[in-house]
């Protein structure tokens, strides 16, 4: 299957390269060799590579920063969205698309999780922009499918977890939110998922994130705790730690139209989190 990756310098798009690349034939474009904001220049990309299944990986993702870049984010986010799906449309390739929980508030009262079906209403700049992106997608093609992901971390780029090991190693204190839910997702298995619904003809909006769930200050502490570093980590609230964007409470979503489908591959957050580091984790310290 001929395959075109954007946004391939990013985490997810790394391994996604990294998985597929000996099973597809792939063009994979970084943000700097396609500027999807541009509708000219994506037309003509996807023109010429003429893909089976456009895996769109780009986004600009820098949430707080989103509060004051509100024209840059909706650009990459919502009207880039809407390049691609224009562009996919006129080449009749189909579209396979990543967005966010920040779609949705976060005021349900955790455990109890997020499905496709339940009312989106963002509180974020950055979530109001991937809200735009999945609704730009929605009215210019039908066969597209829309990836809803979370709490991503992965060997290449930057997260939350590599934030929390440099601090750690650098013996600096450590407090951590203890009040936000999610499903911490590894960027490898979500690329297995994007694999098994390359030829799958489901379409619309999917959840796509791990299975369980865990706080921010849960993640750190198992994370440094299969890293084998030990360094205190104080949990603390959302009140006690004040970022200029406001986080969703609960981020946890339920894969309820993949696992409907057959089509679910996410594993427990845990069991991801053990194989992350058991691959990564000499790469991890040096």
């Amino acid at each position: 299957m001929k395959l075109l990756i954007t946004g391939a310098s990013g985490q997810l798009g790394q391994d996604c390269v990294r998985l597929m690349l000996d099973r597809h034939e792939i063009c994979a474009l970084t943000s700097k060799q396609l500027n999807i904001t541009d509708a000219e220049t994506v037309q003509g990309a996807v023109a010429c590579v003429r893909p089976d299944v456009l895996i769109n990986c780009a986004a600009y993702t820098a949430v707080d920063a989103c509060e004051n870049e509100i024209n840059c984010c909706m650009a990459v986010n919502a009207l880039g969205a809407a390049n691609l799906a224009a562009a996919c449309a006129a080449s009749g390739c189909r579209l396979i698309h990543i967005s966010t929980d920040y779609v949705f508030d976060g005021s349900k009262p955790a455990p109890e999780p997020y499905t496709e079906e339940d009312a989106v209403s963002p509180v974020s700049a950055y979530g109001r922009s991937k809200l735009a992106g999945e609704q730009a997608i929605a009215e210019r093609l039908e066969n597209s499918l829309i990836l809803r992901t979370a709490w991503l971390y992965g060997i290449g780029g930057r997260n939350f977890l590599k934030t929390i090991l440099r601090l750690a190693r650098a013996k600096r204190p450590l407090k951590v939110v203890n009040d936000q839910h999610g499903s911490l997702t590894w960027t490898m298995t979500l690329a297995q998922q994007i694999e098994r619904l390359l030829d799958s003809s489901l379409c619309g909006i999917a959840h796509a994130t791990a299975e369980g769930h865990c706080t921010w200050f849960e993640a750190a502490s198992c994370f440094l705790e299969a890293m084998q570093v030990a360094w205190p980590i104080t949990p603390c609230t959302t009140a006690d730690y004040p970022t200029p964007a406001r986080r969703p409470a609960n981020s946890i979503l339920e894969n309820r139209r993949l696992k409907e489908h057959g089509l679910n591959v996410m594993r427990d957050w845990r069991t991801d989190l053990d194989d992350f580091v058991r691959l990564h984790r000499e790469e991890l310290l040096s």
